[in-house]
């Protein structure tokens, strides 16, 4: 009996849920997309290190801490580019674009240097 209603609360919240992602713009989706490929090529890198072993230690940490990163300045320029977001109305999407370039930049010569 609760295992139906249960049931029935889940699909009106996944129904709900894409209906109001239907209405996202076609740059935040891609951007979407961008963070959860960022996302799974960390996670692919943790099993596979699990799976065969983490000898050059630095250049696991170097790359999970990478997908990590770029997933995490990922989430910010979405942040700044969503136009409902009215922390960051004055703020042009070229200019939030310009600034993830830049740190992407820095966060990758960091890991770079990390790798030794």
């Amino acid at each position: 009996m609760g295992r139906s209603g249960t049931t029935k609360d889940a699909q009106a919240l996944f129904q709900s849920l894409r209906s109001a992602y239907a209405a996202t713009p076609n740059n935040l989706k891609i951007i979407d997309l961008y963070i959860v490929f960022a996302v799974a090529t960390a996670v692919i890198q943790v099993v596979y290190m699990a799976v065969v072993g983490s000898f050059p230690f630095n250049s696991f940490l170097s790359g999970v801490l990478s997908c990590v990163g770029t997933a995490v300045l990922a989430v910010s320029l979405r942040i700044q580019v969503n136009k409902e977001n009215k922390e960051f109305k004055d703020l042009p999407p070229e200019r939030a674009f310009a600034d993830f370039v830049l740190c992407n930049l820095v966060l990758h010569l960091v890991i770079m240097n990390f790798l030794g």
